[in-house]
């Protein structure tokens, strides 16, 4: 176990945040007005036990209605299923992937009938999403829909997956070291995608191709809450990493601007956070709150909404089980599942690394 170690102040943008976006932090809001303190928890508090152990750079976690669960090794693109009440995996089929950096297999969904899983892969060539059948035991044979996002670099591939309240796929990708490209909406990267299940555009997205949303430099989590709403973790640069409400046609600012206040034609995040206290990837949520998991930060943040509005943050497990990689709502809704990232090179490994936890209030 690892020791719990002190965080800096988050700087969360509850209210309407002022500024120029910069590398600056005091661009962002005031924070003898909007921080929170890392070190007193002031919801509920959670508990975290053991749901595996000994697994290898997980990623990609999908809840099945059966109580099990898939996780995806972004190192090795093997994707395993962990049972009901069984700590070991049973590998169920690999994927061939380019793994290194934030490449290899990333983000894993499931249509509502779950007889098709989608994965978010990264090839020498692109990033990609493919296609399997699931009939409860076997994982079919992967069928590329999606190709061509620009996946050449090591960093910022996105592959956040997640299927919406109108049934149809969301992909999020990264700026694959290109920054200018998220402004581009001719180009894939630096976006949130949105497909119908066979992989073509969605034929209402607002720009006449497969772009939702843009301006993005990172997205490694999305989500949907209970009232339809999508949610994205993102990335910062040097100064600021983001949660924001993702609406269809709207131009999130990267490179212009990182965090808050680059302007009308922009739309400014919900939530921003210093870097070393986040690094997001996985994002959910859960009895009312967002819940994102941090790398660099260690920490899983609760985030309460209020509508479209969002709440002082709450710090969980801060410096407890090292890197945390992704978080998702456990079948039947009554706990998470969080995965850590110590094995992927750039962690801190325990004898019992990586594992998933079971967290609950």
């Amino acid at each position: 176990m690892r020791a719990v170690r002190a965080l800096p102040a988050v700087v969360l943008g509850a209210v309407v945040l002022t500024g120029c976006g910069s590398d600056e932090p005091d661009n962002q809001p005031n924070p003898s007005t909007t921080t929170a303190s890392a070190e007193t928890e002031v919801s509920g508090p959670v508990e975290a036990v053991d749901l595996a152990t000994g697994l290898d750079s997980p990623w990609g976690l999908l809840p099945l209605d059966d109580g099990s669960l898939l996780v995806g090794s972004r190192n090795t693109g093997v994707i395993s299923v962990l049972g009901a009440g069984d700590p070991e995996p049973t590998r169920l089929r690999t994927i061939d992937v380019r793994a290194e950096g934030e490449s290899g297999l990333l983000g894993l969904v499931a249509t509502a009938d779950e007889s098709t899983v989608f994965a978010y892969v990264t090839t020498d060539d692109d990033s990609r999403v493919v296609a399997m059948s699931w009939d409860g035991t076997t994982l079919g044979e992967p069928d590329v829909i999606v190709d061509g996002i620009p996946g050449g670099e090591t960093f910022h591939q996105g592959g956040a997956l997640a299927l919406g309240p109108d049934g149809l796929l969301y992909v999020a990708t990264g700026d694959n070291g290109t920054p200018a490209d998220a402004q581009d909406r001719d180009s894939l990267s630096g976006k949130v995608l949105r497909y119908d299940l066979d992989g073509s555009p969605a034929p209402d997205n607002p720009f006449g191709t497969a772009v939702f949303s843009y301006g993005h430099r990172n997205v490694e989590g999305l989500t949907f809450d209970d009232d339809g709403r999508l949610w994205a973790s993102e990335f910062g640069q040097n100064a600021w990493d983001e949660v924001n409400l993702v609406r269809a046609g709207d131009n999130y600012g990267w490179p212009e601007v990182e965090g808050s206040g680059g302007g009308d034609e922009y739309v400014d995040p919900v939530a921003v956070w210093r870097t070393e206290d986040a690094s997001p990837s996985g994002i959910t949520f859960w009895d009312g709150s967002l819940w994102m998991a941090a790398l660099r930060g260690q920490t899983l943040w609760e985030v309460p909404l209020d509508e479209d509005v969002a709440g002082d943050p709450v710090p969980h497990l801060a410096g407890e089980h090292g890197r945390l990689r992704n978080v998702v709502v456990a079948t039947g809704g009554n706990a998470l599942w969080v995965a850590t990232s110590n094995t992927d090179g750039r962690g801190e490994p325990a004898s019992d690394d990586d594992r998933v936890l079971t967290l609950t209030r």
